[in-house]
């Protein structure tokens, strides 16, 4: 809601500001219809439909000279719980007010690194549920209100982006996809997880950097974050409500050619600014986290892309706990067939040190310049049901979507 606001004022001060001879903006956008149903069953679940919609988006840019304005959003009707909203994507105005200064203020959707579908030095708001839920992949990131300056040197280039509020990540709340909640009972599915945020106010606010500039043919790149977990990662018994902890991350970032493909290498140190002494049990660690990847075109028109990642928390040895591991494989295949009117993709995400998978298979066809359809699925798999994607097993569903672009 609050974004809802924020957008649409962005928009009305932009067009104020811009020149009224600017010609009127062309405007793009889709109509689609939804729907995904669990494919196993779910004891706890009401209904085996997750998703069930109609959604309805516009989308416009207008030039003027004082800058670009910028709006995207769509009325959607949820038909699972019988409410219609609307969801401000973008409302923002992007400025050059000096020669090697760009600015976009308001609504806007951030985001950098290099993984794919894996997120070490991007920390800027996901929509999980959306991902899980069989939504478009577009759906994942999440927007923000924010202000992001870029500053373009002779060595290299600075991106800054401030988030004057606190904004969470979609996270799993029990509301929708059921998951494990520990003691041998899953996650409430009736209102959300009990959770308590930071109070309003700029302090509860992100600050993130990139410093980034190109070397011998490769993009390298220097990170910064502080602010919060997006996730409610922390718990306060005394209140018995789940919290935001505070968070600093630093890290670095390498992508280039090698191979006949594209190789990429990044790494991450997640600082806990609520437990630098690693005792708190109830407060989640700092954490080292690093991704390697590599992708090439295998055949023509076939695409495979593979990654490794770990995630070691941290610990000191007089908190009576050691370091731990979790390692990830993922992989990528993107096939273009009938003249590049049919694709075909299957991504994977396997832990060998927790024993799950993720498989998230999908086909696309192309009927005409205007009419897509998309059929897909998201496959849970885990030997144990307390793992990340073995919690998630009864939400194993496909979906069905038919996209009108105009």
């Amino acid at each position: 809601m609050r974004g809802r606001r924020l957008g649409l004022g962005i928009l009305l001060l932009g067009a104020g500001a811009l020149p009224a001879a600017a010609a009127e903006p062309p405007i793009h956008g889709f109509f689609e219809v939804a729907a995904g149903a669990r494919m196993v069953d779910d004891d706890r679940a009401a209904d085996r439909f997750l998703l069930e919609e109609a959604r309805f988006q516009v989308d416009f840019l207008r030039d003027g000279e004082l800058g670009t304005l910028a709006f995207r959003a769509d009325l959607v009707h949820d038909g699972i719980d019988g409410e219609s909203r609307v969801e401000v994507r973008e409302g923002n105005l992007f400025l050059t007010p000096w020669p090697r200064v760009d600015l976009k203020v308001g609504r806007q959707v951030l985001t950098w690194g290099t993984g794919d579908l894996v997120f070490l030095n991007d920390l800027f708001p996901k929509d999980w549920q959306s991902f899980f839920l069989g939504r478009d992949d577009e759906y994942l990131k999440q927007p923000a209100d924010a202000v992001r300056a870029t500053w373009y040197g002779g060595a290299a280039n600075l991106d800054l982006a401030w988030q004057p509020l606190f904004a969470p990540d979609r996270y799993l709340s029990g509301e929708r996809l059921s998951f494990w909640g520990g003691a041998g009972s899953r996650g409430p599915r009736d209102g959300e997880l009990p959770t308590e945020e930071p109070a309003r106010g700029l302090g509860g606010g992100t600050l993130a950097g990139r410093l980034y500039r190109n070397l011998g043919g490769w993009e390298g790149a220097l990170y910064g974050f502080r602010g919060r977990w997006g996730q409610p990662r922390g718990f306060d018994p005394a209140t018995g409500r789940y919290t935001f902890p505070r968070l600093e991350a630093w890290g670095a970032s390498l992508r280039g050619a090698l191979g006949g493909g594209v190789a990429n290498g990044e790494a991450s140190w997640y600082r806990s600014l609520d437990d630098r002494d690693e005792k708190d049990p109830w407060v989640p660690n700092s954490q080292v986290r690093a991704l390697a990847g590599f992708g090439r075109e295998v055949w023509p028109e076939q695409n495979l892309g593979l990654q490794a990642y770990l995630e070691r928390t941290l610990c000191t040895p007089d908190a009576g706990f050691t370091d731990q591991n979790r390692w990830g494989l993922t992989a990528r295949y993107t096939g273009l067939f009938l003249r590049q009117t049919l694709t075909l993709s299957l991504f994977t995400v396997y832990s060998p040190s927790e024993d799950d998978a993720h498989l998230r298979p999908r086909a696309s066809y192309q009927l005409s310049d205007e009419l897509l359809v998309t059929l897909g699925a998201n496959l849970f798999l885990g030997a144990h049901r307390d793992t990340f994607f073995g919690q998630l097993e009864d939400n194993t569903n496909a979906y069905a979507r038919v996209r009108y672009s105009f």
